[in-house]
């Protein structure tokens, strides 16, 4: 068995980007790749947001910078125990690393303009988040700490004031459907005061 599972293992790793990992502390801004031997549905490619979290289901919000591969590796694996009759095989690799800053001037870092986005709902936390410009709703889920349990992911609502007419506008999104490679609305960026709501599941949801 565990021959096979080291086979296997190999053959995932040949259809990532494999880059050097061995002592290297992840940073916001790193993509990682996740992979769950006995459930392949749960594979994905991380981005680590500015606050140093994933989010991964089953798993929760997860505070990964600063800590190696193989220290979030073991978490990931630890938080998803209790969902399969047997310890899973989860594999974490660095996919992307963050693309480096410009260096200062004067040693003084200079301060980076931000927009604020209130979260309300079904969140990890919620409250008012200052992001900067350009953020997505993807990231911002990362950032909000994701869903709680009883969160409607199908319905998640973004208000935002029209500038030109003062009148609000409602967007629906899907998570589910971004998940699935179904959808890339969470691809669009936030606009300075924007709303978001997850709603709670309803019955049966």
């Amino acid at each position: 068995m565990k021959t096979l599972i080291a086979l296997l293992t190999g053959f995932m790793l040949m259809g990532a980007p494999v880059l050097a990992q061995d002592g290297y502390l992840i940073h916001p801004g790193d993509v990682l790749q996740i992979e769950v031997l006995e459930d392949p549905g749960m594979n994905r490619s991380a981005l680590v947001a500015p606050d140093g979290r994933i989010t991964m289901p089953l798993a929760g919000a997860i505070n990964v910078a600063g800590q190696s591969v193989e220290a979030v590796q073991s978490d990931i694996a630890g938080r998803l125990a209790s969902n399969f009759a047997a310890p899973p095989n989860v594999y974490v690799s660095l996919q992307q690393l963050a693309a480096p800053r410009p260096a200062g001037t004067g040693g003084a870092a200079k301060s980076t303009p931000t927009i604020d986005v209130y979260v309300m709902g079904q969140v990890g936390s919620p409250g008012k988040i200052g992001v900067v410009p350009g953020t997505t709703m993807l990231q911002i889920i990362a950032q909000m700490g994701g869903f709680s349990d009883f969160a409607a992911t199908k319905r998640i609502q973004l208000r935002r004031i029209d500038k030109k007419t003062g009148l609000e506008k409602t967007y629906n999104f899907n998570y589910k459907a971004l998940e699935n490679g179904q959808s890339t609305a969470l691809a669009a960026t936030l606009a300075d005061g924007d709303v978001i709501i997850v709603p709670t599941r309803r019955l049966f949801e």
